[in-house]
């Protein structure tokens, strides 16, 4: 387990900053994540690469010359917001484009895609390829659906050596899509890890056992085993991946492999040296090159005791961009040129924040909003170990904490919005803003679009209505649905939205009170909640494993239900002049 932390709510951030202190020769520090401290030539594409932290060294520690020119690092097991996503990348940029590539999860699709918009939108060209390399996670078929694994170090290896030589945007996505194409992965996990402050790890495998096909955040394998020797091991990896071919590769017969064995956080190298010298024979008898094997910690999970085997099947080009050298604090090969190290003006973090101007009416709507945000703060802090245990039935367990480090966020950024004046649209956003970077993931991202739309719908003039708020709620499932692209019967927090959008109109319309018709909709909300016990999932880190959620509600949903009545206490103890 985690034993070294402070506030765990903190400790993202005081890992980058530590992580930062100790590597200053290669990584800056900037909003959102970090960048090379190196001087990259300009026109150069920069390949920014992200996701939670948790998997260090990814993504942090593969920073540097001849990989990553920037990572956006999320919290613990909760991929990056789209704002961090976006400095980064702007901090990053060369004038010749970014390359944001990540591990196929849904947070991580959300808000990687979100930025990708924004700066297209902002006159920056943009693409994204997303890595899905893990076997057990899809059949062949349908294989953009895989999560990434420990298969992201080939595809970001082959992108940035690419944009090293000079290759166009358009060429280094190509080199990053047949990287993708061309690697597998699968892995095995014998016990669960225990992020800082937890009392229990978030999954938990039997003594003796082994998870088969396990995800790098405690997503369920496919099978469970007793735990083999190395050598067993060794012949299920090689035997799996040898069972799947990329397209164009008829037989392994003569063909050149870069291999990654790689420790999950509590495998020993000693132990994973046992295993790789079963695994080089096994290639060997296959008819497979070995091309630069790789053996230790490359895509972690804490504390979790685990492995994966990678092959990346290679042609030419894409040997001589796994051969090229790099530079950074966690990956080092072969030998790089000395180049300049940039002037820390030249990258700086983040402007200060500017509030715009708003009257007295939209203030005094604020200082509710804000109560408001600070009841939803108290009402998931009360909830967060309920809404793990309910996350971790067919997911990763990791909801209640993502949405307490969200709502907490929020609800301080409501705070000090509202010392500095702000308005009901710009204090509403502001807190959209904290609590997408704090959760980060999905969740993190589906209430960062909420609580904008309804901010967009308020204003900073002019006191808002019933009307107004009940359009704003309209415009935040508009917003979810069409970023998250659940729809309701998928067991998602849509299923709890849509009635409650639907209930809360009929009530406005009909000339209720914005109090009573918000407590209607929270009371149609929480039953429809409580509904999705009877759902499947078909979307999301829980489809896989549908019949484990059987009779336990969504998470996404029982959590929406517990905040709409929260914030319905407040309407209904507000004054009359708030109201």
């Amino acid at each position: 387990m985690t034993r070294l932390f402070n506030d765990p709510t903190e400790f993202a951030d005081e890992m980058i900053d530590g992580f930062v202190a100790a590597n200053a020769n290669q990584v800056r520090r900037v909003a959102g994540g970090v960048v090379r401290s190196t001087r990259t030539p300009e026109g150069t594409v920069a390949l920014v690469v992200g996701g939670g932290s948790g998997h260090y060294p990814a993504f942090g520690g593969i920073v540097g010359q001849g990989l990553a020119h920037g990572a956006a690092m999320g919290n613990l097991f909760a991929s990056p917001s789209a704002q961090q996503v976006e400095s980064v990348a702007l901090a990053a940029n060369r004038g010749g484009g970014v390359l944001l590539s990540f591990g196929n999860y849904a947070g991580d699709v959300l808000h990687f895609t979100q930025a990708e918009q924004k700066l297209n939108a902002a006159g920056i060209q943009t693409r994204s390829v997303a890595v899905t390399d893990d076997i057990s996670s899809a059949p062949a078929a349908e294989k953009h659906k895989r999560r990434g694994i420990a298969g992201d170090l080939t595809v970001f290896k082959s992108a940035a050596a690419a944009a090293e030589e000079g290759y166009s945007l358009d060429e280094v996505v190509r080199v990053a899509e047949l990287a993708n194409e061309r690697t597998r992965s699968f892995g095995v996990a014998f016990s669960g890890c225990t992020l800082p402050g937890a009392d229990a790890p978030l999954f938990t495998v039997p003594d003796g056992r082994m998870a088969v096909g396990m995800g790098i955040h405690g997503e369920p394998g496919i099978d469970e085993t007793d735990v083999p020797t190395a050598d067993g091991l060794a012949s299920l990896f090689v035997e799996s991946l040898l069972a799947e071919l990329p397209e164009g590769i008829s037989s392994p017969e003569g063909r050149r492999v870069g291999v990654i064995l790689n420790g999950l956080g509590s495998v020993k190298y000693e132990e994973l040296f046992v295993v790789y010298r079963r695994i080089a024979v096994l290639l060997a008898e296959a008819g497979l090159e070995v091309v630069d094997p790789e053996v230790g910690e490359l895509v972690t999970s804490f504390d979790m005791a685990g492995a994966s085997l990678t092959l990346f099947w290679l042609d030419d080009e894409l040997e001589r961009f796994w051969r090229a050298p790099a530079d950074t604090p966690a990956y080092r090969k072969g030998s790089v040129a000395a180049v300049q190290q940039l002037d820390p003006s030249e990258i700086e973090a983040a402007q200060a924040v500017v509030i715009p101007e708003s009257d007295e009416d939209s203030r005094q709507a604020a200082a509710v909003v804000a109560h408001a945000i600070e009841a939803i703060a108290r009402v998931v802090d009360a909830n967060a170990d309920e809404l793990g245990r309910i996350d971790a039935v067919a997911g990763d367990g990791d909801h209640g904490i993502g949405m307490q480090r969200g709502a907490r966020a929020a609800s301080a950024a409501a705070s000090e919005a509202l010392a500095l004046g702000a308005g009901a649209r710009t204090l509403l956003e502001l807190s959209a803003n904290a609590w997408a970077n704090k959760a980060g993931g999905t969740s993190g991202a589906l209430w960062g679009v909420a609580l904008s739309a309804v901010g967009d719908a308020l204003g900073d003039e002019g006191r808002p209505t019933a009307d107004s708020v009940s359009v704003g709620v309209a415009a935040a499932v508009d917003g979810i649905m069409s970023f998250g692209k659940a729809e309701v019967g998928d067991k998602t927090m849509v299923d709890a939205l849509v009635p409650f959008r639907d209930t809360l109109t009929s009530g406005v319309e009909g000339g209720a009170s914005l109090a009573d018709a918000w407590q209607s909709a929270a009371d149609a909300a929480s039953a429809a909640a409580t509904a999705t016990a009877d759902l499947l999932p078909r979307m999301g880190r829980a489809r896989p494993h549908a019949e484990k959620s059987l009779g336990t509600p969504d998470a996404g949903a029982y959590s929406f239900g517990l905040i709409v009545q929260s914030i319905a206490a407040v309407l209904a103890g507000a004054t009359e002049g708030e109201k």
